[in-house]
């Protein structure tokens, strides 16, 4: 493929992060160019297609014609998360590469059938960790792995958001639709950037879940708490909630000085990384910027280079495989293995 040549996406899922931030990224884009759009509501794909000047509109039963449009490369799953895995199977088997919000899916038994298909058809499969291009994330990325914090000792996580009872979008409480809660939506991030930090993969984890509104989260957890070790000693630990006010961090421990991102995540907001090492403070600030564009530009890269981009599939399987054992070790109460 000429390198040349902007990539065509179609964008499977109008939610409201497609609307707000997906969609709006193309404008900004010089490497990706939004060319479909298709929704469980046809209405809503045309009153967006309008807005943003796509013609190619498609409800989910037309899918396979959305995959046989001529100009799609590659397609943006924004959907709900139990419906990743078909959708991106179902893309493979057409021949298109595939950009998936996290999480990846609602099983490591689904991830591992959505790497083998593309796998299978030789397209790229990048799971949509915005962490991995946003500067503040970088740059703390880089004070561990240049040893400036030295040995690392200890990492710590949290994401939480109120969601009104009013306002909950039906699929977030849902479990079959979200595949938990809390920690699916939100407390991911935590648990990539964690391990993405750290260089290496934990091995077991350990969690509690707790509500005061068991009627209302029934489905789902709303909070939750865990602890990952590490082989080397590392123990990293998250929180994630439904039920407190919108704050997110990363804090990082080690034997020569800690730093800390805040706010980490949510991306409306100018982040801070500050910290102390060896005795003196430092602080630098980040602005605002698209951090989806930086995203699609970078998968869009891998296409035309012809490798696997970063994150891959196989990275939002084992962020899969650690969330199931934080499930499990919070439903029996005890510590549990993480599945290599």
């Amino acid at each position: 493929m000429p390198v040349s040549k902007r990539i065509g996406y179609a964008v499977v899922g109008l939610g409201s992060i497609a609307e707000t931030s997906v969609l709006p990224a193309f404008r900004n884009s010089k490497t990706s160019r939004l060319v479909a759009l298709v929704s469980h509501d046809k209405s809503r794909a045309q009153r967006l297609g309008a807005k943003f000047g796509v013609k190619h509109c498609y409800a989910y039963e037309n899918y396979d014609e959305c995959l046989s449009q001529s100009g799609v490369d590659a397609i943006f799953v924004a959907s709900v998360n139990g419906a990743h895995a078909e959708q991106t199977i179902r893309a493979a088997a057409a021949g298109k590469h595939v950009l998936c919000e996290k999480p990846m899916a609602n099983s490591v038994e689904d991830c591992r059938r959505m790497v083998e298909a593309c796998r299978a058809n030789r397209v790229r499969l990048m799971i949509a960790y915005r962490k991995y291009f946003e500067p503040g994330s970088i740059a703390l990325k880089k004070l561990v792995t240049r040893g400036k914090l030295g040995r690392l000792r200890h990492i710590f996580s949290s994401y939480t958001e109120h969601v009104d009872p009013g306002k909950a979008k039906a699929w977030q409480l849902n479990q079959d639709l979200a595949g938990g809660g809390s920690l699916m939506d939100i407390g991911i991030y935590c648990v990539n950037t964690m391990r993405w930090i750290a260089g290496g993969a934990p091995i077991d984890a350990t969690a509690y879940r707790w509500t005061d509104d068991p009627k209302r989260f029934s489905e789902v957890e709303d909070s939750i708490a865990f602890r990952l070790t590490h082989p080397e000693g590392l123990v990293c630990q998250g929180t994630s909630s439904y039920s407190s006010k919108a704050a997110s961090f990363v804090q990082v421990h080690g034997d020569l000085g800690w730093a800390a991102l805040n706010p980490a995540f949510a991306f409306e907001e100018e982040r801070r990384l500050f910290g102390k090492i060896r005795g003196r403070w430092f602080e630098q600030k980040f602005k605002v910027i698209d951090e989806f564009v930086l995203e699609l530009n970078a998968f869009t890269k891998s296409i035309h280079q012809g490798h696997d981009p970063e994150p891959d599939g196989m990275e939002g399987l084992r962020d899969m495989a650690t969330i199931e054992a934080i499930y499990r070790s919070a439903r029996e109460n005890r510590t549990v293995r993480i599945a290599g």
